[in-house]
């Protein structure tokens, strides 16, 4: 008996003489010159090995069982087993002997597995059968294969004052051909909504930044930019918004030059999670510009991110360039943990240009604590007259 296999690509020929077809190709005269180098020519000879399976592919193989001998063999029993660094699978679609097998006919199976670890592999294919004279035979044929990792994932997160969490994720291909980007998805954790920015609305119709034909080519790295957003029901929790750090994992599927298809998942993402200190203060409502000297207002969000009540003083510093509009050292209160208040504020700026809001001091009465926030935000100062006026 004999073990032939092959990994199978889009379809399987089996050729009793892999040569044949490229010295087919050689010897047509109407054939060009180099063309049974091709893709085609190499689709449709037997490969005399695996060659390269990447992560995240499913290796498929043919395995075939052939009696060259004269004699008809009994209770065939073919058995093929993926030894990886870490686990032994079998593969068999069926552990049930076959009765006899006949001269120069063969049992032939497909197997499929995919593939979830890098490294070396190795295909135990072993055949145990019995002869006319009751003898019990059993041989091996070992096939032994790399499985390379086909991408490099890196991701950077950035933490806005607004809560969103902004991922940049940098996707490289380190294989040696070029590879179709089917989808790259993020998938959120519970606590948040995603929205994928790598798409530009034009004419009411969607298109990728990347083109219409998703190709990435050996060594290039993209860039793909999500943003997630707390859910309603998380949005006003800030303790527990505070301690997230697991955002979710980037699912990626492609396909390789024959059309195979290539799936990842990265484990789950983790950021940094953003120190807030006892108490948070961000813009609910600033405007982008405005006038020189004009009042103009906006709204702050504090939030108490303690677990203890706090009795707040709210105090207005003046800068060389922003002026504050109202009473300071009032009083705003008690707010409980977790809770926070909304607090409309009215701003002057006697200086052009680009201007931070700042001079803003919290005190809680209950241990004598001041917070300080400075450069809470910007803004565009203009003169609404001409330059001589100004």
């Amino acid at each position: 008996l004999e073990v032939m296999t092959v990994k199978k690509k889009k379809i399987i020929i089996m050729l009793s003489r892999p040569y044949l077809f490229g010295q087919l190709m050689r010897q047509d005269p109407s054939t060009i010159k180099g063309a049974e180098t091709l893709m085609l020519g190499e689709m449709l000879t037997l490969p005399q090995n695996f060659g390269n399976i990447f992560l995240g592919e499913t290796f498929s193989s043919y395995i075939s069982v052939h009696n060259d001998s004269s004699q008809v063999v009994k209770d065939i029993l073919v058995k093929a087993d993926l030894q990886t660094s870490s686990q032994r699978l079998n593969l068999s679609a069926s552990n049930s002997a076959v009765a006899e097998l006949k001269p120069e006919c063969c049992i032939d199976d497909v197997i499929h597995h995919e593939v979830k670890e890098i490294g070396t592999h190795i295909l135990v294919c072993a055949v145990s059968y019995t002869t006319q004279q009751g003898e019990k035979l059993y041989f091996r044929k070992f096939f032994k294969f790399q499985v390379l990792k086909p991408l490099d994932v890196k991701t950077k997160f950035y933490n806005a004052e607004t809560d969103e969490v902004f991922l940049e994720a940098q996707i490289q291909n380190i294989t040696t051909s070029p590879m179709f980007m089917e989808k790259v998805s993020l998938e959120p954790s519970m606590m948040y909504n995603v929205t994928e920015l790598n798409m530009v609305t034009q004419a009411d119709k969607g298109e990728s930044t990347f083109g219409k034909m998703s190709y990435l080519q050996p060594m290039d790295t993209r860039q793909y930019l999500y943003c997630l957003k707390p859910k309603p029901e998380y949005a006003e929790k800030a303790g527990i918004i505070k301690g997230v750090t697991v955002i979710g994992k980037l699912d990626i599927v492609w396909k390789t030059n024959l059309g195979e298809r290539g799936r990842l998942q990265t484990s789950q993402l983790q950021r940094m999670a953003p120190g807030y200190g006892d108490i948070r203060l961000s813009l609910d409502l600033i405007p982008d510009t405005v006038n020189l000297e004009e009042p103009f207002d906006i709204i702050c969000k504090i939030t108490n991110c303690s677990e203890r009540t706090m009795d707040l003083v709210l105090e207005m510093c003046n800068t060389s360039s922003i002026h504050w509009c109202g009473i300071s050292g009032r009083q705003l209160g008690k707010l409980s943990p977790g809770a926070f208040l909304s607090l409309p504020l009215t701003v002057l700026s006697s200086v052009q240009g680009l201007q931070s809001i700042s001079g803003l001091r919290l005190t809680d009465t209950f241990l004598k604590r001041t917070y300080e926030y400075d450069d809470i935000a910007q803004v565009c100062v203009v003169c609404p007259f001409t330059s001589n006026e100004c």
